[in-house]
């Protein structure tokens, strides 16, 4: 029997995926759940910061995928809760590529090299394929030039669905809307949780979500989960939800006891498993408007040895938001606001000359050295076997895991840890129904002999006392020990 501080499930994260599983869990009967959450806020990637006036998101900002034939979960609850948002107008960015002295390119060179990347992409994926079926085939060339970089940001941030068809726009539409909310697009889960958890004026007040709880071991046998948290609590369940991120799980902040199968769980393989590391948004807030920086469109890539994505996210608000990825994002990640801020001046003066002003301040998110993240978002390669996704969200024991990472169709995205905390708490709750089979079926089977027994003495009883019916043999005769079965099994 469960001691009174035994829950049935116990959830690990308190963003997007633990929310909608936890809302899950509740609308079936699963009141009994805690949520332990590392961080003193629910959101997880989507949290937002006030920052020049603005309430910048410094993690997931944009609702993508609207306008198709099915609607985007998440773009419902947008609506529902009247979140305002801006449309994102992508045609024009492939020929938005300047170079370093603020000349763009000349659009016929831009639309040249950007079907040359179509191209080289559509060869590297039937490369791929060709490997993946024991065919030895030539990789393509890597793009060098700074306008081979940019163009090939582009084409794999923005437009790869050119290249391979993108679960997300195939079946929810192309068009795509930055969240421009003075309350975040966190306001979504908080208007989430007020389905399952107690809330008053905006705060969460429910005791059975704790924050500040930073989980550091997960000890799991068949009869449940024991979970360890960096204060010193212990906090026992039948199951586990675990939202954590792709990246923590890569990390060495939560140990698990026994260890994982190898085989599954979270070592980083360019064949299987490639994610962005990072998307590093600085936003460089002007003290007043150029007209020198009038013609920096809303979408902007500068040609360099590196591809840098500039963009004027929150129109009238002179704030920049410059995304880097992967080695170049934990490069800046490391080194000083100031010295990020100096390097992203003398590119804006080398494009619009020298009388630039200097930002009044610079915001730089560091998700990939945030313990609790360890990075943005996934990103398998567009050759994967399938079989990763299943074995990274294969339960283990009494260990559920979920997150955007899980979602075979929709990594990466809101929607895909949304979408996967609902798949998760469902597989769970399948699994609760077995379990409760199973032991309903176990005890027929320990009743067995107690019933043949019952016969036989009723039997035996009746012949003895003819008034005697078998119904008033008492009870205890059963359950007592008295038939060579031990108490604690019954």
């Amino acid at each position: 029997m469960d001691s009174p501080s035994r829950s049935s499930v116990i959830i690990i994260g308190a963003g997007v995926s633990g929310i909608s599983a936890g809302k899950v869990l509740a609308e079936n009967g699963i009141e009994d759940m805690i949520i332990l959450e590392a961080s003193d806020r629910i959101g997880g990637r989507i949290r937002k910061e006030n920052f020049g006036g603005v309430s910048a998101e410094l993690g997931a900002g944009w609702i993508a995928g609207v306008g198709g034939k099915e609607s985007n979960p998440v773009w419902e609850l947008a609506s529902q809760s009247g979140l305002r948002t801006c449309f994102s107008d992508y045609s024009n960015a492939r020929y938005n590529i300047y170079d370093r002295s603020g000349k763009i390119f000349p659009s016929g060179v831009a639309a040249d090299s950007y079907k040359k990347a179509v191209d080289a992409a559509i060869e590297k994926l039937r490369s791929l394929e060709a490997n993946l079926d024991g065919e030895v085939s030539e990789q393509p060339c890597s793009p060098k030039t700074p306008i081979e970089l940019a163009i090939d940001f582009i084409l794999h941030d923005f437009e790869m669905a050119e290249v391979e068809p993108i679960s997300t726009y195939v079946d929810f539409g192309e068009r795509e809307f930055l969240v421009a909310d003075d309350r975040g697009y966190e306001h979504l889960l908080y208007k989430m949780a007020e389905n399952f958890l107690f809330t008053s004026e905006g705060k969460i007040l429910d005791n059975r979500l704790k924050l500040n709880k930073v989980v550091r071991e997960l000890q799991h046998s068949r009869n449940g989960v024991v979970v360890k948290t960096e204060d010193g609590c212990v906090y026992e369940a039948n199951y586990v939800i675990l939202s954590a991120s792709i990246g923590v799980l890569q990390s060495d902040l939560i140990s698990f006891r026994p260890p994982l199968p190898v085989l599954i769980r979270f070592s980083v393989c360019p064949k299987c498993l490639a994610f962005k590391s990072f998307i590093y948004k600085a936003n460089l807030k002007f003290k007043k408007s150029m007209d020198c920086m009038g013609k920096l469109k809303p979408w902007t890539f500068f040609a360099e040895k590196r591809s840098v994505h500039m963009e004027n996210a929150y129109p009238g608000s002179n704030i920049l938001v410059v995304t880097l990825t992967n080695g170049e994002s934990k490069r800046v990640e490391a080194q000083s606001d100031e010295e990020t801020l100096e390097e992203a001046m003398g590119v804006l003066r080398d494009m619009f000359g020298p009388n630039i002003p200097n930002a009044t301040d610079i915001l730089v998110p560091r998700w990939w050295n945030n313990r609790f993240q360890r990075g943005s978002y996934s990103n398998y390669p567009i050759i994967s076997d399938n079989q990763d996704v299943h074995n990274i969200k294969a339960p283990v024991g009494r260990i559920f895991f979920t997150g955007e990472h899980t979602s075979e169709r929709f990594s990466g995205y809101v929607h895909g840890g949304y979408l996967a905390g609902i798949d998760t708490s469902k597989s769970l709750l399948e699994e609760m129904r077995k379990q409760k089979e199973r032991e309903s079926e176990s005890q027929a089977f320990l009743l067995e002999p107690l019933l043949a027994l019952t016969g036989s003495l009723t039997l035996t009883q009746t012949e003895a006392v003819p008034s005697l019916h078998k119904c008033d043999i008492p009870t205890q005769l059963y359950l007592g020990g008295q038939v060579g079965l031990q108490e604690a099994i019954l």
